[in-house]
């Protein structure tokens, strides 16, 4: 169990009570997945962003988290977890842009393997900590360009993009399996749409599941 002073479990407005109270606004906007709505009530949502912010941690709110970077929040988590899993019969999932690992958290649980790509050294190193914390284990770390995702470990049956570019990077889609399916926010600031692109028989189908707004998608590492 971690040892930190909020603690797993939290107090006030990190209590159960407040988390329940977040599921059951997530379930009355569309979530369905009894798995995923257990995740974001389970996953100690106060750990991942400042003290400070402690109290507002199970608002349905992005919140920041330093170095221009942002906690999504948690309907989007859920939407996108929901979204990649739904009829999913895969293994492997590559995650771009750990972040603080929120959405790595909740994930990880419910499939086998994570790979989970983060370009600023600074956040993985927290986020690396607080993994090891909280006893997940099925999660690779790597620091460098999400544009580029994960080669080493392709292909992957599902990938989740957590940050937004005006197209798909076709070396995502080349490390996609066949049958997997990408979620990712793609478009313009302030004209931005979540897509799920599902290969099948060779031919990518894309899905809009309706407007989003995100942090760019930055090139580089």
């Amino acid at each position: 169990m971690m040892r930190n002073e909020r603690g797993i479990q939290g107090i006030g407005m990190t209590s159960a009570r407040t988390r329940d109270r977040l599921v059951q606004r997530l379930r009355e906007q569309g979530i369905r997945s009894t798995a995923v709505l257990e995740q974001i009530r389970n996953v100690p949502r106060h750990l991942f962003v400042d003290e400070a912010l402690a109290s507002r941690a199970y608002e349905d709110t992005a919140l920041p988290i330093g170095l221009g970077q942002t906690i999504s929040q948690p309907y989007i988590v859920a939407r996108m977890t929901e979204a990649l899993l739904e009829g999913f019969s895969g293994t492997r999932v590559l995650e771009i842009g750990t972040g603080c690992g929120y959405q790595t958290a909740v994930l990880a649980p419910l499939v086998r393997e994570v790979y989970s790509v983060e370009r600023i050294p600074e956040l993985l190193k927290k986020t690396r900590q607080r993994l090891r914390d909280l006893d997940i284990y099925n999660v690779r770390l790597r620091q460098g360009d999400g544009w580029e995702g994960w080669r080493k470990y392709a292909p992957y049956d599902g990938i989740i993009v957590t940050a937004a570019a005006s197209e798909i990077p076709a070396s995502l889609l080349d490390q996609l399996a066949p049958g997997g399916r990408l979620i990712m926010p793609v478009g313009p600031s302030g004209r931005q749409e979540l897509l799920r692109v599902t290969e099948h028989d060779g031919v990518l189908q894309r899905e809009s599941l309706g407007a989003v707004s995100f942090v760019p998608l930055v090139k580089g590492s």
